[in-house]
């Protein structure tokens, strides 16, 4: 039997979040005897476009049998159609892609997608949010970048659960630390910020909230810095080494567990492919609070954060 060669396509190789989904993957493919090769698009849509292209044109005997994609920007519907044309399964990480069925049904290749109930992270935040502010207050919210489903999806979400009383001032980011210390680092310019009453500092995920932290520990006088490193910070992926190791050093006040879908979407691929099936359409995975939130705000009171 031929042995089984596939391609995953990351974001970026710096972020936590994405070394998951390449760590779950490789382990996946070592235990079902398949190749696999890690592909990263240093957070550049049109890069990860060209790398995409460039195997699914490459000569077939070196093509790989399925790509496994986590977009930096769009979900790359031109890159799916010719992957699928070009007789390659394709998965979707962490999106939903309107594309899917229509290639379904065009294609006997598999082509499905793999993703975190997005809108449910985005309930946890705001329930999270509830627990720390009882009283209500004022969130300093970093967003994922302009246009990104992801971020949307969790800003909504996140807004239809927060209490009346609490109240939402954003800020756009990238993902990234340096992202989310930027964003910060703008806003700290303008004569606005220096009045606005924040009483939490949030991020959508890990990394641009410590990129947020560090931002004000770096950008504000003695008296404000003091001020703005007493808040809460919550996040969200909570990944060992990184958001997981942050709340546990009291850096993060909550994180949310993001459960990397480049693994389960690896072992479907193969199934289908091994089986001549077609797998779900979609499969969602629930991600879940750390801590729970019930036991957050008896945490927080208990070290005198909240």
């Amino acid at each position: 039997m031929k042995k089984l060669k596939f391609l995953i396509s990351l974001r970026m190789e710096e972020n936590p979040y994405q070394k998951q989904h390449a760590g779950t993957a490789e382990e996946v493919a070592q235990r079902l005897g398949v190749d696999l090769q890690v592909q990263y698009a240093n957070n550049d849509a049109i890069t990860q476009s060209e790398q995409l292209l460039n195997v699914i044109q490459s000569p077939k005997e070196s093509r790989p049998d399925g790509i496994i994609c986590a977009p930096v920007g769009t979900t790359l519907m031109r890159v799916a159609r010719c992957a699928a044309e070009s007789g390659i399964a394709w998965v979707l990480l962490n999106r939903d892609g309107d594309y899917i069925a229509e290639l379904r049904r065009a294609y006997k290749v598999p082509v499905f997608s793999v993703t975190v109930d997005q809108s449910e992270i985005g309930r946890i935040q705001g329930r999270q949010v509830n627990a720390i502010l009882p009283e209500g207050g004022l969130v300093l919210y970093l967003i994922g970048p302009s246009g990104s489903s992801i971020g949307e999806q969790r800003l909504a979400a996140m807004q239809s659960t927060k209490s009346a009383n609490i109240q939402v001032r954003t800020l756009t980011g990238d993902w990234t630390e340096e992202g989310g210390y930027k964003a910060v680092s703008r806003w700290l310019q303008l004569r606005t910020s220096h009045e606005t009453p924040a009483t939490l500092v949030a991020g959508q995920n890990d990394d641009m909230a410590i990129g947020a932290r560090r931002a004000f520990e770096d950008q504000t006088s003695r008296e404000q810095r003091a001020r703005w490193l007493s808040l809460p910070y919550i996040g969200c992926d909570c990944c060992p080494g990184a958001g997981l190791e942050w709340v546990r050093t009291g850096l993060l006040a909550a994180s949310i567990v993001n459960p990397p879908t480049g693994g389960l979407a690896l072992e479907m691929m193969v199934r289908a492919i091994r089986s001549s099936s077609q797998p779900p359409e979609c499969t969602t995975v629930d991600p879940v609070s750390y801590p729970a939130v019930e036991k957050l705000a008896k945490i927080l009171t208990h070290t005198g954060v909240a």
